[in-house]
């Protein structure tokens, strides 16, 4: 079928592959650990999903450090040093091929302007468009947007009152990745050093702290529908009052039941959603609280294939002609260990 997809209706044969952390996005400054760690297993789970399927050759940016680090094999590597615009690489290569796979963090709206940058060469995007990133994007947007469909999220807003309430909160970049600039408050002695570091800066949101197992979904999303691949359990150090991830259980939980009208729900609530996201929640005794929406590739993308046998690239090109079929051929806990920022270890 995907023979016939490929070269009967033409859709493309040529995909560019642009992981921002390790493709370059980075190459004027020092690479971060932990955003690098989690970017070099997607791109490595990405480019082994796409050896398995025929007819389709692949681009890819590598940042310069990282040359030696990927198997690439049979893969024509563009190595970005830190002479190179970055953008104006992506455009180079983006005009060469028929379809692009982004991979990058919503902060700075770096996910965003890709998105947009593909979707105005008239390119195939093949993860969400820039429309549904506009929103997954921002945590703020996200929590008003889920709220008017009824999903319950965090209780969330714009932390511009610097006052402080009695309780645990958590104080998060508006559209930060992963755990980074994000910070747990625990008293009036935190707060008020935390309003002091970030005087000035507007762009940060405040949620109480709720207490209750990390999930996060990984699904693929075509035109309202919704489709629930498995369940994963992330586990966090807590170090020096922040949230840092130190490995994800791909697969833990098999009663997928409980989460498929939440999935249903999502899909309905944000049409535009497009390919693989990752939702992320918390599991409390008697609620499930949807924390954000990552339209994009998440680090649990990385054990899928080992967990359950299913290749989401495979399931992803399905979207482009109609539904994914989706038959696991194995049920495995897959543990995922996660490279922490240096400060943090």
């Amino acid at each position: 079928m995907l023979q016939y997809l490929i070269y009967d209706l033409r859709l493309f044969v040529k995909i560019l592959v642009f992981e921002y952390i390790t493709g370059g996005g980075f190459n004027q400054q020092e690479l971060p650990d932990s955003l690098s760690s989690e970017g070099f297993l997607m791109l490595q789970a990405l480019l082994d999903n796409f050896s398995g399927i025929p007819g389709v050759e692949l681009i890819v940016m590598l940042d310069w450090r990282m040359i030696g680090t990927i198997n690439t094999a049979g893969i024509n590597t563009v190595m970005i040093s830190p002479e190179h615009i970055v953008s104006e690489e992506f455009i180079r290569l983006a005009k060469q091929c028929d379809a692009v796979w982004p991979i990058a963090p919503e902060f700075d709206c770096i996910l965003q302007t890709l998105c947009q940058t593909v979707e105005s060469l008239g390119k195939i995007v093949l993860t969400s468009p820039a429309t549904a990133v506009a929103i997954a994007g921002n945590k703020f947007k996200t929590y008003q947007h889920l709220s008017r469909n009824n999903i319950p999220t965090i209780p969330t807003r714009m932390f511009d009152d610097r006052f402080y309430s009695h309780g645990e909160w958590m104080i998060k970049q508006v559209d930060g990745a992963g755990c980074a600039d994000s910070y747990l408050i625990t008293g009036q002695e935190d707060f008020a050093a935390l309003v002091k570091q970030l005087q000035g800066n507007d762009q940060f949101i405040i949620q109480p702290h709720i207490q209750g197992n990390k999930i996060s979904l990984s699904c693929l999303f075509k035109q309202g529908h919704g489709w629930l691949l498995c369940a994963n359990l992330q586990k966090f150090n807590i170090i020096n009052k922040q949230y840092h991830l130190s490995a994800i259980v791909v697969n833990h939980h098999s009663g997928l039941s409980d989460y498929q009208d939440l999935i249903a729900d999502i899909a309905k609530a944000l049409p535009d959603l497009w390919g693989y996201a990752g939702i992320d929640l918390i599991v409390t005794a008697d609620q499930i609280w949807v924390l954000e929406i990552n339209p994009r590739l998440t680090t649990s993308f990385a054990g899928i294939y080992a967990a359950l046998g299913i290749n989401v690239v495979e399931k992803v090109l399905q979207l482009l002609e109609g539904k994914p079929i989706i038959n696991p051929l194995c049920n495995r806990q897959i543990t995922i260990k996660i490279k922490q920022d240096n400060h943090a270890v």
